[in-house]
């Protein structure tokens, strides 16, 4: 996994998280429909991986709808800063769901500095690195759409 996600691209340990970063570009081009299906489908081989009792299936089926409605209604993936904003409130909107899912399901403990660090860190690297991943995914991959 070191591959994948290097060192010097995390913050205290926590890295990106690579899921919305997969998910912004496809559902800003591919429309709600083609969101949700691919957030359902990065959920189940991400909870098949984590086998914790909380799921990403919620958090990742809003966003795909989300991001999806919001390329439909304007070209979003033209702007970078957009791009990292965007990222940046998906993924604490992902993590904050995962903290909550384990303070109700799993531990019952509301704070937990370890989950806090873990939503912030990943977050903000997700955020500083979206305009460039993003940017460049959208331009390769949906360059002859449209």
């Amino acid at each position: 996994m070191t591959l994948v996600s290097p060192t010097w691209l995390s913050i205290s340990g926590v890295g990106p998280r690579w899921a919305e970063l997969w998910l912004l570009p496809w559902a800003l081009e591919e429309g709600p429909v083609a969101g949700i299906f691919a957030g359902f489908c990065l959920a189940l081989v991400l909870d098949g991986i984590n086998l914790d009792g909380s799921t990403q299936l919620p958090a990742l089926i809003f966003l795909g709808y989300w991001w999806g409605c919001l390329g439909r209604k304007s070209k979003y993936s033209e702007k970078s800063f957009v791009l990292g904003i965007l990222i940046l409130s998906g993924s604490f909107l992902s993590g904050f769901s995962i903290w909550l899912q384990q303070i109700f399901q799993v531990h019952g403990s509301f704070f937990n500095a370890w989950a806090l660090h873990n939503v912030l860190a990943g977050s903000i690297v997700s955020g500083l690195i979206a305009p460039l991943l993003c940017s460049l995914s959208l331009n390769s991959f949906f360059r002859g759409k449209g």
